[in-house]
């Protein structure tokens, strides 16, 4: 079998996506061609313009640097962020594009080594051609007006196949985007399906889980949770929060997910569905989303217990928990007395609660949901790192927050 593999140097996710690789071809034995594409023609092309980090909430983007630093460190790689990025990268990619094909892989390994973790200056002609003669290329490539071209044709081939960011890659007919998603990609070539290694070690933690009922994410999360936290000793505590509340005051649209691009959105749509799958648990979009959840929120303060119900109503049974009548339904069916659940939702305590829940998460630096924090104040992001909620839990912690 075969995998095309997208990357831009620019990007440290595609850093982490290419040191994979060898691996990835040893366990499979498969074929995995290094397509090199400029990431903002990508996003030009995907109609998300400007680049979209460059409109990040200052939360979301320190959340987003911490995670590929911890990627990066669970990987046992030495990622230093460069003293200045972006870079620029332009000749760097054009001459991946008209190198051979065969030094492709060695060259691309050696650029992204150099800018992510040798903070080496790779628009610079002369280390360019420097890097280049290591990888066996003919430093005399750089700067030859073909790259342009070659790299153009590539980028455009790569938009009009659905590839919209990178790290990407395809197998067949499917597309995998990000560093984090290499298992899923072994498992399409035929491997193991690649579940990260469980770290063992109980702290006895408690640990807070914000959560909005409205988000896909936090519904997976909320399912698996508290096997995580079983599996090291630790406590969850289940705390909902308002999450439009949370993106308004950190800056971010109020919903997201339609805000992206349509490639990005099938894509997470297929997503979602492998993780549904992954974890054993059903999936169907609501009908109704974007739901409005502010009700069956107070109800979960009220009924910690009626959640799942309430979680899978919406979930896996397009049932709108929004409307009062459809909330009080599925509190009955869950075996509680949904009318004096309601009648609390609405007490000054209960209402007041949900907004100091969604203070706390503010507070505390969370960009999202699921959000997850550790007593030692570690914000963990991501129904997709709950094996690295794992080894926090355990005690593990990347170097340059262990100290």
């Amino acid at each position: 079998m075969q995998a095309d593999f997208f990357f831009d140097i620019v990007c440290p996710q595609s850093w982490l996506a290419a040191e994979a690789v060898a691996g990835l071809t040893a366990r499979t034995g498969a074929t995995i061609r290094w397509r090199p594409v400029a990431l903002a023609g990508l996003i030009r092309a995907s109609g998300e313009d400007p680049i979209p980090q460059e409109q990040w909430a200052p939360a979301r983007a320190a959340m987003g640097r911490k995670d590929v630093l911890r990627q990066a460190a669970v990987r046992g790689l030495s990622l230093k962020w460069p003293s200045q990025h972006p870079r620029g990268s332009a000749d760097a990619m054009q001459l991946l594009a008209i190198a051979p094909e065969e030094r492709v892989p060695d060259l691309a390994l050696a650029l992204l080594r150099a800018y992510w973790s040798g903070d080496r200056d790779v628009a610079d002609r002369a280390v360019l051609r420097e890097v280049a003669a290591s990888a066996e290329v003919d430093p005399a490539l750089v700067g030859k007006d073909a790259g342009h071209g070659a790299l153009a044709t590539a980028t455009e081939a790569a938009a009009a196949s659905g590839v919209f960011g990178v790290p990407a890659w395809r197998v067949g007919e499917r597309l995998w985007w990000g560093a984090d998603r290499v298992d899923f990609v072994e498992a399409a070539l035929g491997g193991a399906r690649g579940d990260p290694a469980p770290v063992s070690g109980a702290t006895g933690q408690r640990f807070s889980f914000f959560h909005d009922l409205s988000s896909p994410f936090s519904y997976l999360a909320s399912t698996q949770v508290e096997r995580v936290a079983a599996d090291h000793g630790a406590t969850v505590e289940w705390r909902p929060i308002l999450l439009g509340a949370l993106f308004r005051d950190i800056g971010t649209p109020n919903v997201p997910l339609l805000a992206m691009s349509a490639a990005k959105q099938r894509w997470m749509a297929s997503d979602l569905r492998s993780w549904a799958a992954r974890w054993g648990v059903p999936l169907r979009w609501p009908s109704c989303f974007p739901v409005r959840t502010v009700l069956p929120l107070r109800a979960c303060l009220v009924a910690p217990e009626a959640t799942g119900a309430l979680y899978r109503a919406l979930w896996a049974d397009d049932r709108n928990i929004g409307e009062p009548e459809v909330c009080r339904a599925v509190l009955d069916e869950a075996g509680l007395d949904g009318a004096a659940i309601s009648a609390r939702t609405q007490e000054p305590a209960v209402k007041q609660m949900l907004r100091d829940n969604t203070g706390a998460a503010r507070d505390a630096g969370a960009c999202g949901v699921p959000t997850f924090q550790l007593q030692d104040g570690a914000l963990i992001w991501g129904q997709d790192r709950l094996d690295l909620l794992g080894r926090f839990l355990a005690g593990w912690r990347p170097p340059e927050e262990s100290s």
